[in-house]
């Protein structure tokens, strides 16, 4: 199978499809309420850097798609919105594009249409591996990128029948791309980054880690879906084995950010208050793809509607927590509940340093 065709299966099968699992980690965390925040809502300061960029709130939509005509104008749709709107986006992996020129435009036309945002490229560590730290700079200049994710997905790999399992020397590849043109970012993809490997990438060189953590959409049930329309029944079942496998996206935040790396925290973002208890546990910014996919099917309006609805959610979740500005909501107070405060705790964290202001723990 092609890998653009590839891309149209997981494109549908996330359109038509349950790919969530029924764990919402985010559930699991409350900000503290401040019934006298103090400050007054239109003084609230949502905006941040990323990439040297301004952003209007700390939002990326993550990289969904590209590498088959199709997919072109799901992709623009996505740029003019976050153009429109004042945040990031990233796109799908460009391997289809590095196998066949021909579909280079179909990442190429996101920066057409939106030459003021932060874009984000991507390609999988086992290209990366294969084609050398140049295709770095290769990947960049198709689309003018201010970074490339290296995405980590050995987990999506590991039930697919054409799946590339070659982890081996992987973390060699990216601190050989670590000092090219632009930025790396290490990006999982539903199952989590934990703090030994975040420990590793950052002494190879990233400073950016996207968690991609569990609790989002599950790309080993993606994957379970597509074997089982193919009659593959072993792969369909190692899908649904591993449809809940990984770290928790609000642990892997803690445990990325507490080695100082810059966090995106990915995988269940699904509102503005998952974007505000992001930061307050350590992440620098948020990122969501599955809630734009649907919108950007019919047109950048839809998308730019629900990228708002964010802003506003984060707004109003700043304004109950006496939190001026970003930095200010880094400091928030957050408790932590149920399974994601267990995983913690067995991490050897201790969740409660998250429950009072950090100025008074110190």
């Amino acid at each position: 199978m092609t890998t653009a065709k590839r891309k149209l299966d997981h494109i549908r099968i996330c359109l038509e499809k349950e790919v969530e699992g029924p764990w919402r980690p985010f559930d699991d965390l409350s900000l503290v309420h401040r019934a006298l925040p103090g400050i007054d809502a239109g003084d609230i300061d949502t905006g941040c850097r990323f990439l040297g960029k301004d952003l209007a709130f700390p939002f990326m939509i993550s990289g969904m798609t590209g590498g088959h005509p199709d997919t072109k104008e799901i992709n623009v749709n996505l740029a003019l919105a976050a153009q429109e709107v004042g945040v990031a986006m990233g796109v799908g992996s460009q391997r289809a594009a590095l196998e066949r020129a021909e579909v280079e435009d179909t990442f190429s036309a996101v920066r057409d249409a939106a030459p003021k945002i932060p874009i984000v490229g991507n390609i999988g560590a086992v290209q990366l591996r294969r084609g050398g730290a140049e295709v770095i700079d290769r990947l960049a200049e198709m689309i003018d990128a201010d970074a490339i994710a290296v995405h980590l997905n050995f987990l999506q790999e590991s039930v697919q029948p054409e799946g590339e399992t070659e982890a081996k020397d992987a973390i060699e590849a990216i601190r050989a791309a670590s000092d090219r043109r632009v930025p790396i970012i290490a990006k999982e993809t539903g199952a989590g980054i934990s703090r030994e490997d975040a420990l590793s990438l950052m002494e190879s060189g990233v400073e950016i880690i996207d968690v991609g953590g569990l609790g989002g959409t599950s790309w080993s049930g993606v994957e379970a879906y597509r074997a089982e329309e193919r009659s593959d029944i072993e792969s369909a079942k190692m899908g649904r084995i591993f449809w809940n496998w990984g770290i928790p996206t609000p642990v892997s935040v803690i445990e990325c950010a507490c080695v100082g790396a810059s966090v995106v925290s990915s995988g269940g973002v699904r509102s503005g208050i998952d974007i505000a208890k992001s930061i307050a546990l350590g992440a620098s910014l948020a990122g969501a793809a599955l809630p734009f996919l649907a919108p950007a099917t019919e047109g950048p309006y839809g998308v730019a509607e629900a990228l708002r609805v964010y802003e506003r959610a984060l707004r109003t979740a700043m304004f109950l927590t006496a939190t001026k500005s970003i930095s200010d909501l880094g400091s928030a107070p957050i408790l932590v509940f149920g399974r994601t405060r267990e995983f913690l705790e067995q991490r050897g964290f201790d969740p409660r340093k998250f429950a009072i202001h950090r100025e008074m723990s110190r």
